[in-house]
């Protein structure tokens, strides 16, 4: 009896799963890092770029435009892989790739080229086309290559090689803006062009599900497929963490530039790190900033997800995890020190690791062998409805209370009476002018007048509420004794 246990555990370890894992498996996570190294370089950046007041080169559209972009964005990648899933099943994952390559491309370029709104949404919808074809076929590729037992190392090395990619992306992104902001969207379009050579190595992944039916059966299926309640029900609790979570890519950027002091640990730091013609002391580059979340990822998540698959069921890990991240989000956004924002991020980052892959794992088993990917398509629903409402909602509330050039429009106004107002760009610096004060004095000032952190208040309660559904969606589970992996 000690002797097969012992083998038993042997052959669970965490070294003896990751052996089991074959290469179609590797080769699709190298082309999702390569993928998410561009998207990221941009993703990073780009609410700078479309809002930021003072941003040189700037769109300068408002923080309600750029909550309508990303709105759109996450219904395009989200919603869409609903059915892209089932098509990818159906007529094969490499094809599907390529064309998700074309469209990626085409979505980079445009946004090089174009300033004004409409044009350069266009551009954001091209991407997130390009991302809503991608996504199915590498994560169908994923559940077909893993199986129960190594299923949790599985899910923890996509997650690290897609923070690899994350990581990558916004120093690449820093480097081509020292060039130009359309720098930074043309690097991004030659690095994702290269997943079309890594292709090459790619073998073909056979779905399982029946080749004859033709494109009106696939819609068909994927309409009744999502009708089941239990699906239903994980879908809107999961989406009221995502609502959360994409803010740090939303409106933190923007939050950091406005009100974050980095400059006790910027002095340490070299110069490639460091935000350019800031008028404050040199400042850590937002994105730098950010990048402390894929960083703790890289090196965490998949022994996190070893070790959290030996000892929690799934359900009851992404409870935890969200309720950790709930207080991560609060904590980033409590105050003006970066290193408090830097903790803010790591225990956000925590509840990340423990819930994000262990929702792309509970759908991947719960799902039947022949509709994989048809399922993965599925997990972005919750994606969609929560970052399309959170960053819609969170661009009115940044734009409205949070953001220091719309601040200091206020004080100009309801304080110092001022009737001929400066455009937003001008804004903050019309304002040191008015009250003689200082960069670092003049935002402590509206920090102090007006509180620009209580815009993180209602995400963080949000993502506390998604965790006592959790916690009530385990407890029915358990209940009416459905599969032992729904638990």
């Amino acid at each position: 009896m000690g002797r097969m246990a012992r083998e038993h555990t042997a052959s669970n370890s965490f070294a003896s799963q990751t052996r089991a894992l074959s290469w179609p498996f590797w080769a699709a996570n190298i082309m999702e890092m390569i993928e998410r190294l561009a998207y990221y370089g941009v993703r990073t950046v780009i609410p700078i770029y479309i809002a930021q007041a003072d941003e040189i080169n700037g769109l300068h559209f408002t923080h309600g435009d750029k909550g309508l972009i990303f709105l759109w964005w996450a219904l395009v990648q989200s919603v869409l892989p609903v059915f892209t899933g089932g098509f990818a099943d159906r007529y094969g994952y490499k094809k599907q790739i390529v064309i998700a390559i074309a469209l990626k491309t085409l979505g980079y370029v445009t946004m090089a080229t174009q300033r004004e709104f409409w044009p350069f949404f266009m551009g954001c919808m091209l991407l997130a086309a390009g991302t809503a074809v991608f996504k199915p076929p590498i994560q169908g590729t994923f559940v077909k290559t893993i199986d129960e037992n190594n299923s949790g190392v599985g899910w923890g090395f996509f997650y690290m090689v897609v923070n690899i990619g994350g990581f990558l992306g916004p120093p690449v992104a820093h480097f081509l803006y020292g060039y130009s902001w359309p720098a930074v969207f043309y690097g991004c379009a030659a690095i994702v062009s290269l997943n079309l050579f890594w292709l090459l190595t790619y073998r073909e992944v056979e779905s399982d599900t029946d080749k004859s039916t033709g494109p009106w059966h696939v819609i068909a299926l994927t309409a009744k497929e999502i009708m089941n309640p239990r699906l239903i029900a994980f879908i809107l609790i999961s989406s009221v963490f995502w609502a959360s979570y994409m803010q740090i890519f939303d409106m933190l950027p923007n939050f950091i530039v406005d009100w974050i002091n980095s400059a006790s640990v910027a002095a340490h730091l070299p110069g490639f790190m460091l935000a350019r013609n800031h008028p404050l002391a040199p400042q850590i580059a937002q994105e730098w900033i950010i990048n402390f979340n894929p960083l703790l990822i890289i090196f965490l998540v998949a022994p996190l997800s070893w070790y959290v698959n030996r000892k929690m069921k799934r359900l009851t890990s992404i409870m935890i995890g969200i309720l950790i991240g709930a207080f991560g989000i609060l904590t980033v956004g409590s105050t003006m020190s970066v290193l408090t924002c830097l903790a803010g991020i790591a225990c956000f980052s925590v509840g990340e690791m423990l819930c994000s892959p262990k929702m792309n794992e509970y759908l991947g088993v719960i799902a039947p062998r022949d509709r994989k990917a048809l399922y993965m398509g599925y997990a972005n629903i919750p994606f969609a409805i929560g970052w399309g409402y959170g960053s819609f909602a969170g661009g009115t509330m940044y734009g409205e209370s949070g953001e220091k050039a719309a601040l200091a429009i206020r004080y100009l106004s309801d304080v110092l009476h001022i009737s001929a107002l400066p455009e937003r760009n001008s804004a903050f610096t019309f304002l040191m002018e008015k009250t003689g004060l200082s960069f670092h004095d003049a935002t402590v000032l509206l920090w102090n007048t007006y509180h620009p952190w209580k815009v993180w208040i209602p995400f963080s309660i949000a993502a506390v509420c998604a965790a006592f559904l959790m916690l009530l969606f385990g407890y029915y589970v358990r209940k009416y004794q459905w599969t032992d992996a729904d638990a």
